[in-house]
């Protein structure tokens, strides 16, 4: 079974202005979770990051006030490029495989049985 992402925006930072532009989105902090599925109880792991955007002069520009989490994600996901993303989702896969198949356990010590 596959594993579920969800990306999350969870703020952007701005420029005051920028190019005759007001609230130039600057930096967007972004987090994905992915679970298993599996129930009752999934497994899930997490990763947060920030990305930098760059805005230049003469670009199509969304006023702040209508931009909506699926273009700002759109932003995001074509900023980083379809192999960081790739390599995101990776690395929570391995993540998730390391809670149900951990590479290295603890047991108790054998003489406090």
């Amino acid at each position: 079974m596959s594993n579920l992402y969800i990306w999350v925006i969870e703020k952007l930072d701005c420029l005051p202005s920028a190019d005759g532009q007001t609230d130039v989105v600057s930096n967007i902090h972004w987090r994905v979770t992915a679970s298993d599925g599996l129930t009752p109880i999934p497994n899930v792991a997490t990763v947060y990051g920030v990305q930098p955007l760059t805005y230049t002069a003469g670009s199509p520009f969304t006023a702040y006030a209508n931009l909506t989490e699926s273009t700002v994600l759109g932003w995001l996901q074509t900023a980083m490029g379809s192999e960081q993303v790739a390599s995101i989702q990776t690395n929570l896969d391995n993540q998730i495989t390391n809670l149900v198949n951990p590479p290295i356990v603890t047991p108790p010590l054998p003489w406090n049985k």
